[in-house]
């Protein structure tokens, strides 16, 4: 990869809790991503409209809200109908054990749950473009 890794950082649904976002952003921006953070109260159908106008190779989506096994699905749903699967999808928030292991099942790459180091994150998203990127 030539470029640098661009992420879309997004909250989708009601959920008005974007800290955890935005640190992240801030985190992947530091370590020389290019971030797009597209604020609150975002649409499925507004996240993944986003991440292929941006050219994103990554969509790392926030809820806090219990939202996530409907949001998250969707936003990977949308992603297979405008054939833009090349976009991993990562999230993090309040998200129960049992709830990470449907939401992988259903094609989110990985979940982050409060307390994860920012570097830990940084590191997984490095590693999960750069795979995606050379068997592309």
């Amino acid at each position: 990869m030539d470029r640098p890794i661009r992420v879309l950082v997004a909250k989708p649904g009601l959920d008005g809790h974007d800290r955890g976002a935005k640190v992240i952003a801030r985190a992947l921006r530091d370590a020389g991503m290019e971030v797009v953070y597209t604020g609150l109260h975002q649409t499925p159908e507004q996240i993944v409209h986003a991440a292929i106008q941006e050219d994103a190779d990554a969509i790392g989506l926030s809820v806090l809200s219990g939202a996530h096994l409907t949001l998250f699905p969707r936003v990977v749903e949308l992603l297979r109908e405008r054939d833009a699967e090349d976009i991993t999808v990562f999230g993090g928030g309040i998200i129960p054990a049992a709830d990470v292991v449907v939401l992988k099942e259903q094609g989110v790459a990985e979940l982050f749950t409060p307390g994860t180091p920012t570097a830990q994150v940084v590191q997984w998203v490095r590693a999960r473009v750069r795979a995606a990127s050379a068997t592309a």
